[in-house]
């Protein structure tokens, strides 16, 4: 007998999702309920790029929190006729918040009008 453990077989290959059932799966969810989701994951991800996290500065990044912030008052203003105020309150709540902690965290602030998001939310003063 070998003292040599038997070669593992690999585990099977992940089956591919099924197209199907992940069509059906987002056909159930309400539009409004899409975009608040990817309202949160955009502001989520700019409060990380912000450094606002318990990591801080780890992932601070103003140049990437600027995209996301602006992409966010996009998002906010083209669909601001489609979502309650219910939903979008404190949406917009969260994106002026946002936008004064860009303001605070940027060495040389752009001008009022100038900042992420600015075009669609107008001038946020800080």
């Amino acid at each position: 007998m070998s003292d040599t453990p038997p070669e593992s077989t690999p585990a099977p290959a992940a089956a591919p999702a099924d197209f199907d059932e992940m069509t059906r799966d987002i056909a159930e969810v309400p539009a409004v309920e899409v975009i608040v989701t990817v309202a949160v994951n955009l502001m989520s991800a700019a409060a990380v790029k912000l450094g606002l996290t318990e990591e801080g500065d780890k992932y601070k990044d103003l140049d990437e929190a600027r995209k996301l912030i602006h992409a966010l008052a996009g998002l906010l203003d083209g669909s601001a006729t489609e979502i309650s105020s219910f939903h979008a309150a404190p949406l917009r709540d969260g994106l002026k918040s946002l936008q004064l902690a860009f303001r605070e965290a940027s060495i040389v602030p752009d001008e009022p009008g100038q900042g992420p998001g600015e075009k669609y939310t107008g001038p946020i003063y800080g």
